[in-house]
């Protein structure tokens, strides 16, 4: 195997829903390397171990990826853990990166990606399965039919009251630390009754709400709302 950085992502939470592509690939790589960071530290290595063959025989780094908003910290962050991936390929081993739902969705994976791409290393992107389509599962509905589009639309920053009026099904994600303030836009937008979502999908401590109005205020980051009219 020639030596290239692979950003696997290993679905929401269930290791049953790991493509065969990803599993194969942690297999066959020298490293794994694991997002250490907030909530989401050691939940993509756990996920991995439970469908991975003699995943605790890998050889598994740690790379910081903090929870912040701080553009000089995420760039520092960024540069080092870059450099930490690009140690293991300039001696000929390939790296599994492990991140959570799918890399090309709101993963903090992808930036370590294109760095270690513009340094001239080999790179690809394994897809997953998103959280949001877990969560539709979960619900036991469609996201979207006919010509209907989907606005995926991150719940903590700026422009959730403006994302809500376009036209079709949202899906609000990132939610959990901003979940007082959704509520209250949902509520002051007459489409609170409209909502469902799904805590930990897939995780241990699985929580449907069919009602919106029982959503704990402190609910987890991992907290996706689908929204439909």
């Amino acid at each position: 195997m020639t030596a290239r950085l692979y950003g696997i992502g290993v679905g929401p939470g269930d290791p049953e829903l790991m493509t065969l592509k990803a599993v194969r690939l942690i297999e066959e790589c020298d490293i794994v390397a694991v997002p250490k960071s907030g909530d989401s530290e050691g939940v993509a290595k756990q996920i991995a171990r439970q469908a991975v063959k003699d995943f605790d025989k890998k050889t598994v780094i740690e790379v910081s990826m903090p929870m912040t908003r701080d553009v000089a910290v995420l760039e520092e962050s960024h540069r080092q853990a870059a450099q930490q991936v690009e140690s293991y390929l300039k001696e000929g081993k390939s790296v599994a990166f492990l991140t959570l739902g799918d890399p090309a969705i709101y993963s903090t994976y992808i930036y370590v990606h294109k760095k270690v791409q513009q340094h001239g290393f080999p790179v690809e992107m394994v897809p997953g399965v998103p959280s949001f389509c877990a969560v539709a599962a979960k619900l036991n509905i469609s996201l979207a039919e006919g010509a209907q589009p989907i606005h995926i639309i991150p719940a903590s920053y700026q422009g959730v009251e403006e994302g809500l009026e376009w036209s079709g099904p949202k899906v609000l994600m990132k939610t959990g630390r901003s979940m007082k303030k959704v509520k209250e836009i949902l509520t002051e937008k007459g489409i609170l009754d409209k909502a469902q979502m799904v805590q930990k999908c897939g995780m241990e401590g699985e929580v449907i709400y069919h009602s919106m109005a029982d959503v704990d205020e402190n609910s987890s980051y991992f907290s996706v709302i689908v929204v439909k009219d």
